[in-house]
């Protein structure tokens, strides 16, 4: 199996002329400069004489911003920069990201040249209050029709949503989940809110109009939708804003965080709560006098199975008074474990 890269080239701003409440994409991102055909393959560079394997998939992502928003002529420089590294076989294919009301045949004919494969669109909910409230200035609608329209070119469909958006309730976003299932996407990624420093929300959350939500708050929603999107077999490929310098701790020095739910372990805690749900399920129907067991897993999942912090191993003895050995085994698949006695009282 291919070892997966990406050589992320970040477009911040670049092709969206809107304000999200919540949306400062400069500091988002931690990119603030212009992206042109130099940077492009300067970065792209950079990336291939860093990867060690040489069985792998790599993928050049250009995120941030709306791409297909920046002017035609731009898109197509940058495009074809990354396109030549796909014809000498150095890179395998290309990923955007972009907004729902950015996309028609006309654009998709010309992605489809350049070879790009994925295209995630910001959908964020499909509430169109919600949306309104944020101004995304953009509807479901627009979502479906995009969507639908990329699946009928080819491309590989993947959607970003919000968790804690302004007004937003936790069915809300369960139904957002839901809504985006219908529409087939390969891929999602889940934000939790986070009021950025500089935006129409902190400014909100300053005079006490918005209210943002806990960490154990936003893990739980988080939760509940991952439950929904692997049910149907749709990977979510990220849970939590990337941990940055500017998107860090509030109370850290030069974080551009102002409030909300971060945590720079967050798809930790949330994976780790999935993982304790399980296990306590399990546990409860071993019989009563069991004192010690061993749960085998695969290697990648034991660091969420014992949990941040090893949080999941202390819930399950306060709880169930048994003691938990973590073994791993590379045989057992990932997402998969057995439970094992050790010792009865």
């Amino acid at each position: 199996m291919k070892k997966e890269y990406i050589i992320p080239i970040f477009v911040p701003n670049l092709g969206c002329p809107y304000d999200c409440t919540f949306c400062n994409q400069e500091k988002i991102s931690g990119a603030q400069t212009d992206v042109d055909a130099k940077k492009v393959r300067e970065t792209i560079e950079y990336y291939l004489k860093n990867f060690k394997d040489d069985h792998k998939y790599v993928e050049v992502a250009f995120f941030g911003g709306s791409f297909t928003g920046i002017d035609r002529r731009v898109q197509e420089e940058l495009l074809q920069e990354a396109n030549k590294y796909i014809k000498a076989k150095k890179v395998n294919s290309i990923r955007i990201s972009t907004r729902p009301d950015y996309i028609n045949r006309k654009i998709l004919k010309m992605l489809k040249k350049y070879h790009v494969k994925t295209i995630e669109l910001g959908v964020q909910s499909s509430n169109d209050y919600i949306l309104e409230k944020s101004k995304r200035n953009h509807t479901f609608a627009d979502v479906k029709r995009a969507s639908k329209m990329i699946r009928f070119y080819g491309f590989r469909l993947g959607h970003q949503m919000m968790v804690g958006m302004p007004d937003s309730t936790k069915e809300d976003e369960l139904q957002t989940a839901r809504d985006l299932i219908k529409l087939k996407p390969k891929m999602v990624r889940i934000y939790p809110v986070l009021v950025i420093k500089g935006t129409e929300l902190a400014r909100q959350y300053s005079k006490g109009e918005y209210i943002p939500l806990t960490v154990e708050e936003a893990v739980e929603r988080c939760k509940e939708i991952t439950y929904l999107f692997r049910k149907k077999n749709i990977n979510v490929i990220r849970i939590g804003l990337q941990n940055t310098e500017e998107i860090n701790s509030p109370n850290k020095d030069g974080s551009e965080v102002l409030a909300g739910p971060f945590h720079p372990a967050f798809r930790q805690l949330v994976e780790g709560e999935m993982w304790y749900d399980t296990l306590s399920e399990k546990i409860r129907k071993i019989n009563s006098t069991v004192k010690k067991i061993e749960i085998v897993v695969n290697p990648s999942d034991s660091n969420e199975v014992i949990g941040h912090k090893k949080e999941n191993v202390k819930k399950l003895k306060h709880f169930y008074n048994v003691d938990i050995v973590i073994t791993t085994d590379e045989n057992i698949k990932p997402g998969k474990f057995e439970i094992k006695e050790l010792e009865r009282f």
